[in-house]
């Protein structure tokens, strides 16, 4: 499908060659009166906006040390961390959560069919990555509120670059990365690791990261792009599932590769790819002592044929997702137990297609697409459809209006996980959501800014219920969270940003943004977290030139969540307190608001960069996730040295 980038129109537009920006292949036309206007192929179904939100060439000078924390004061996305540098964190969109979230690398979907909180386990550090976007309402099956796109890019044609940093609670890293180009084609490759002690009991964490890509364009034989990464990250996870225990304990592993391919032929366009990713979780409740094992594949291919006539652009596409788990505790039972030490007990897999056609036509000052389809799930079958608007009625002014219908299967742990405290639900089916969102854009020098509102309905929303009483079967539970699709929930909300860039002067940026978000829950269930959004977001970030070569940046965050969570009450001694019957002592706590206020001053002469990192340096007290306590205070210093060849 084809995000429409238009800056002017004309009536003549006559292909001439093609570029390459980031993953998409984007065509130059020349124009009558010198305007530029293109189109690029969308990494999604539908003419949904690609919305830059991490911009390499500005973030660097940033206190942003991963991809994570890039999205982290963004309006539109929540980013909820369990534990220090990333070591765990749930993506989630405009009040939805980390299992309504798509996560890709370069336009490949590597979403989790697990569960949300491993799908942003990608193998690249925020170094390798040139820009972070945001994908706004993804139609069909695969993202119910959204997706990010990461795109990953040598910083220049041919180089090689190497990192050192070390700071507080035993934190190191260090990455070695490089680009080599070569007549057509490119290869860009980086390996790194990021260690730290923890910053309290049980908190510590390895991650180690591999990654290669590889490019070659002809303009005879197309556009071919593989990609290939390994990841090995290990947490200590006190309190991350179960607040009340301080001793779990987790490792995964992740592989993945895709190949993608494109090729123009006039007025006509072919791109297919396709893509694998497989991820071990073990995960421990006392540490050293494993309880759960789990081994998920997740397999995509897809395939798109455009063509350009007197009546527009027309693009016809259809993608096939397969999922298959081995756990020890989700699926069905198999005959008999597999992996090591027979750890994997249980299995399930399906398989998911969508079918659609779009068709988009450009105006001088209107531009329109509209998409349908058919989305076809082992749950049922539904349509797939969006309709997107724009008018331009100034000069670097845009104004947009779009539709959609979006839907996500349920995770495997939605319909398998049990435990003592909890209950699946094999009966659960796909939530479906109808979006609507008006977005207004303005950008002309050095200053862009934007209005943004969405409204969002989703039905049969999946979310843990907490039952005093519950019968499933002929098996009685009390005191348990079961997993349900209570009938419909809205999600609403507001969003403002403005920014301010100049190559010269003391301020080179200045970023301010807002957020708004409110929901309506049309039931009276007590749920685990889905009211837990965040209700407003305030950031403001600034980068000066002190001096030559010498940059100061800041950002400053305020952060106001919706919501509370049962705090567990212990002693002097920090035992738990508990009542007659056994049963832990609570109460509850509403989120409270905080601020945070990063810094990074960087030196830079010649090839050789250094940089002191200071993050949240007011010591604010704070938590995403309830009684999950994230870092104070925390202080590196890096260099970084880049070589290039000599021209």
């Amino acid at each position: 499908m084809l995000s429409i980038l238009t800056v002017a129109a004309s009536t003549a537009v006559n292909p001439k060659d093609s570029i390459l920006i980031d993953a998409d292949t984007v065509y130059r036309y020349e124009l009558d009166e010198s305007l530029l206007s293109a189109s690029r192929p969308s990494p999604v179904r539908g003419a949904l906006n690609l919305i830059t939100v991490y911009d390499r060439k500005f973030g660097m000078a940033t206190p942003v040390q991963s991809f994570e924390a890039a999205l982290r004061t963004l309006p539109a996305v929540d980013l909820r961390e369990r534990g220090g540098k990333s070591s765990q964190a749930d993506i989630s969109i405009r009040g939805g959560s980390a299992d309504q979230t798509m996560v890709m690398l370069n336009g490949i979907n590597f979403t989790d069919a697990r569960t949300g909180h491993q799908s942003h386990s990608l193998p690249v550090d925020i170094e390798s990555v040139s820009s972070v976007s945001l994908v706004r309402d993804v139609p069909g099956t695969g993202a119910l509120s959204g997706a990010v796109n990461l795109a990953v890019r040598g910083i220049v044609p041919n180089y090689l670059r190497t990192e050192l940093s070390a700071g507080q609670f035993g934190y190191h890293y260090g990455s070695v990365s490089g680009a080599r180009t070569q007549g057509d084609g490119s290869v860009y490759a980086a390996l790194s690791f990021r260690n730290s002690d923890g910053y309290r009991h049980n908190t510590d964490c390895r991650n180690y990261n591999a990654y290669l890509r590889a490019e070659w364009n002809n303009a005879r034989a197309g556009y071919f792009d593989f990609q290939a990464g390994a990841q090995s990250r290990a947490f200590g996870s006190n309190g991350f599932y179960a607040a009340y225990n301080p001793d779990q304990y987790e490792a995964t592993r992740t592989y993945l590769a895709s190949l993608r391919y494109t090729r123009s032929l006039g007025s006509f366009g072919l791109s297919a790819n396709a893509s694998y990713r497989k991820n071990y979780d073990r995960y421990e409740w006392t540490r050293g002592t494993p309880s759960n094992n789990h081994n998920t594949d997740n397999a995509g291919a897809e395939f798109k044929a455009s063509l350009d006539w007197a009546a527009g652009h027309s693009v016809f596409g259809a993608d096939y997702s397969y999922n298959h788990i081995f756990s020890s505790n989700l699926g069905k039972p198999i005959d008999e137990p597999l992996g090591p030490g027979g750890c994997w007990k249980r299995e399930d897999s399906r398989s998911v297609s969508n079918i659609y056609l779009s068709h988009s036509k450009n105006w001088k000052r209107f531009g329109a697409d509209a998409m349908g389809g058919l989305s076809i799930t082992p749950y049922g079958n539904s349509a797939l459809w969006s309709i997107v608007l724009d008018y331009r009625p100034l000069e670097g002014l845009l104004i947009e209006a779009q539709s959609g219908q979006s839907s996500r299967l349920p995770t495997f742990t939605d319909l398998y996980y049990t435990s003592a405290a909890q209950v699946n639900n094999l009966d659960l089916v796909p939530e479906k959501a109808l979006n609507y969102n008006l977005d207004i854009s303005y950008g002309r020098g050095g200053f862009a800014a934007g209005l943004h509102g969405y409204f969002r309905d989703t039905r049969d929303r999946i979310a843990w219920v907490w039952r005093d009483h519950l019968t499933v079967g002929e098996k009685q539970y009390t005191s348990v969270w079961h997993s349900e699709q209570i009938s419909r929930m809205h999600n609403y909300g507001v969003e403002a940003d403005a920014a301010y860039r100049s190559a010269e002067g003391l301020l080179r940026e200045l970023k301010l943004s807002y957020g708004y978000a409110g929901a309506e829950l049309l039931s009276d269930l007590p749920l685990s977290s889905a009211l837990d959004y965040m209700k407003h977001k305030a950031s403001l970030s600034a980068t000066a030139m002190l001096f030559r070569a010498c940059t100061l940046s800041a950002i400053c965050t305020f952060y106001d969540r919706f919501g509370s969570y049962n705090d567990y009450l212990r002693d002097d001694e920090g035992n738990l307190l508990r009542d007659e019957s056994g049963a832990m002592l609570t109460r509850k706590v509403d989120f409270e608001p905080y601020c945070l206020l990063d810094l990074r001053l960087a030196y830079e002469r010649g090839s050789v960069r250094y940089y002191l990192d200071a993050t949240n340096i007011s010591n604010t007290r704070y938590c995403d996730f309830g009684g999950l306590t994230m870092p104070g205070c925390w202080v590196n210093v890096g260099v970084v040295v880049t070589l290039q060849p000599k021209q």
